[in-house]
């Protein structure tokens, strides 16, 4: 993770960080005359998902703005050299990529999906000028005695912090309030 630039953007469900982080790509964008890409993580395995995933192209639609759209649920670093330094990436989002790690792909084991993690981001902010990444923020929660809920806020919380710890920008998101702990929003 050495090269573009990388935003960071958590909160919670439904907190306007999506919304927030497209208009964000966007201005990146203009300002540096790149073009947007949106890497979508969602796998459309229910109504609420198929619903959710409509919604956010339909929002890029009306964006005014050119949006190509790559459908990459995992291994998000196979797809990292076709972005070069003009291309601002926003990737959405960083717990349905975990969570497709675990249950689509069974990568149980805590290093072997936390280095799959690290490797799509090293991957994707080597070849991209920059790269903002959305996430849930799950961990604000006292940790659950269930043994796979535990497990999964472990790794997501070692994920945002190894992501927060190489982003030049970090936003929290409270109540549709975005709050920078890193950086410095322009």
């Amino acid at each position: 993770m050495e090269t573009g630039e990388l935003i960071f953007i958590t909160g919670g469900v439904r907190s306007g960080k999506s919304a927030f982080a497209e208009q964000l790509a966007i201005r990146r964008a203009q300002k540096t005359d790149s073009n947007l890409h949106y890497v979508a993580c969602g796998i459309p395995s229910d109504k609420e998902m198929q619903e959710r995933i409509q919604r956010h192209q339909q929002d890029r639609k009306q964006s005014g703005f050119s949006w190509k759209t790559w459908e990459q649920p995992v291994y998000l670093s196979h797809i990292a050299n076709q972005f070069t330094t003009q291309d601002v990436i926003l990737l959405d989002c960083m717990t349905t990529l975990l969570n497709n790690y675990l249950f689509q792909e069974k990568m149980y084991h805590e290093n072997t999906v936390f280095e799959q993690v690290r490797e799509d981001i090293a991957a994707l902010c080597d070849y991209a000028g920059k790269v903002i990444i959305v996430s849930n923020e799950v961990l604000q929660d006292m940790p659950y005695e269930e043994e796979l809920t535990w497990h999964y806020q472990r790794i997501l919380g070692n994920v945002h912090q190894q992501i927060v710890k190489r982003a030049d920008l970090a936003i929290l998101f409270e109540s549709g309030i975005p709050v920078v702990r890193k950086g410095r929003l322009e």
